[in-house]
């Protein structure tokens, strides 16, 4: 799938990382996108709620279906983060896509992803792609 596709296909993101600090690209990228109609789900262990969304402590906590799991994590925990969506995915049917923000990379948890049926984006920011189609 192209990233338009998925932008335009999935309107559920959970956010792995999702900053409090308004000044941050992982603050900023999940609030345009809420305010442009995504359900925007923030996963933050030291957060009970960002900017007035539920936060959750996990990617097995949250219990809405998640279509895109978006990552403002570094490239090193894109593997851990990559078995977690798929151990959810067998569990709950969900998890269509694994978004790797701009700067984060990790072949090897695109290679397991894609093993097993999650489409896998990585170096791409949602913002920057949201904006060159919307």
């Amino acid at each position: 799938m192209t990233t338009k596709q998925i932008l335009e296909d999935y309107k559920t993101v959970a956010v792995v990382g999702m900053s409090k600090n308004h000044s941050k690209p992982a603050n900023e990228v999940p609030i345009l996108l809420h305010n442009n109609g995504y359900n925007i789900i923030p996963i933050n262990p030291t957060a009970d709620e960002i900017d007035g969304l539920k936060s959750y402590k996990s990617i097995a906590d949250v219990p809405e279906k998640i279509e895109i799991l978006d990552v403002f994590r570094p490239s090193e925990d894109a593997i851990e983060i990559t078995k977690q969506a798929i151990a959810r995915r067998k569990e709950k049917g969900d998890i269509k896509v694994i978004w790797l923000q701009l700067g984060i990379l990790n072949d090897e948890a695109k290679k397991l992803a894609e093993e097993n049926g999650i489409d896998f984006i990585q170096d791409k920011c949602m913002k920057i792609e949201f904006n060159k189609y919307f």
